[in-house]
């Protein structure tokens, strides 16, 4: 019977060489500061092993060589390499056990562990065609991400570029804890992919853009008020599982948000999240903010419910939002 591949060989495929240098001779060759290849290689994620520990291949030694030349060069301070190397190696980690899980799973989906070795060899011969996607995706985000800044910042001269007006929504499961107890582990992780695609179809579909997915839950934002009010209204419809309960229910707040490493924080998502649990099974309750957006939108319903109190943000006036017309009804 085939064994399984060696992780060794699957490093060597993957890394374009063999682990030939420690940490010292990698130093020297890519010409960098010891101190500052340290601090760019914790912040890539990877452990700090002995200065005799083979680890290192030349893809290792090019990828510090070029690390250091931005510096060098003055493109990047040694701070932003630092913050350039973190926010790599933190995406580039989330992806890998992403991409890492969905191969186990056709790997090991009929217990047939001999399909791993001709699929390690089908990946080999797709990096090239792989890596090109990545870097297309890459720009086209960066792309995308950088018109958003630049239109921010054309609002106004005091406009600080991570710190503007966004829509912020908040997608939960509420039959999460039900299904955890009838559906065994892989079941459950069955259910919770299939909420996250379906989510991010939906907001991706409507303009928005996911933030991150916390299993049961989906955090995104939007731009503008109707594209919000529709994503959260096929949200709240949209997502089913077999529990015959109306499975999501969605908070969504308006004001200003401080993006920072690819999440948002600030008191509008909080408000967001309150709603979001005040909010009952396949419903969208929206701040008063977004209310005023909406409010002369013929297609919405905007109905003021009872205020709520909510921990560390005071009095908080949610507002019901329903379509006045469903598609395809009378």
């Amino acid at each position: 019977m085939p064994s399984r591949p060696d992780p060794k060989a699957i490093e060597t495929v993957l890394l374009g060489g063999e682990a030939v240098y420690t940490r010292e001779q990698a130093i020297e060759l890519a010409g960098a500061e010891p101190e500052i290849a340290g601090r760019v290689w914790r912040a890539l994620g990877f452990p700090a092993l002995g200065d005799d520990s083979v680890i290192f291949a030349e893809s290792d030694v090019e990828a510090l060589r070029i690390t250091n030349s931005l510096l060098q060069e003055g493109v990047l301070d040694e701070e932003g390499v630092v913050r350039f190397a973190r926010a790599m190696g933190q995406t580039m980690a989330r992806l890998a056990d992403w991409q890492t899980s969905i191969l186990s799973t056709l790997i090991f989906k009929e217990g047939d562990t001999s399909a791993a070795s001709p699929l390690m060899n089908h990946v080999k011969e797709l990096l090239p065609d792989v890596e090109r996607l990545l870097l297309h995706i890459w720009r086209r985000q960066l792309a995308a991400s950088t018109a958003r800044t630049l239109a921010v910042m054309s609002n106004g001269d005091d406009v600080v570029p991570n710190y503007y007006p966004l829509i912020v929504g908040f997608a939960d499961l509420v039959s999460f804890t039900t299904l955890s107890r009838e559906l065994d582990e892989v079941e459950l992780a069955e259910v919770v992919e299939g909420f996250e695609a379906t989510a991010a179809d939906i907001v991706a579909s409507g303009g928005g853009r996911v933030v991150k997915t916390l299993g049961d839950e989906v955090l995104y934002v939007a731009d503008a008020p109707q594209q919000a009010a529709d994503i959260a209204l096929r949200l709240a419809s949209g997502v089913k599982t077999h529990v015959e309960v109306p499975d999501v229910r969605v908070g969504v707040a308006y004001g200003p948000v401080l993006t920072l490493h690819g999440d948002v924080f600030g008191t509008t998502v909080n408000r967001s999240s309150r709603l979001t649990s005040f909010a009952r099974p396949g419903t969208v309750l929206i701040d008063d903010a977004l209310a005023e957006s909406l409010s002369d939108h013929d297609d919405l319903q905007v109905v003021k419910v009872r205020a709520r109190h909510a921990h560390g943000l005071g009095l908080i006036q949610p507002y019901a939002l329903r379509r006045n017309f469903e598609p395809g009804g009378h």
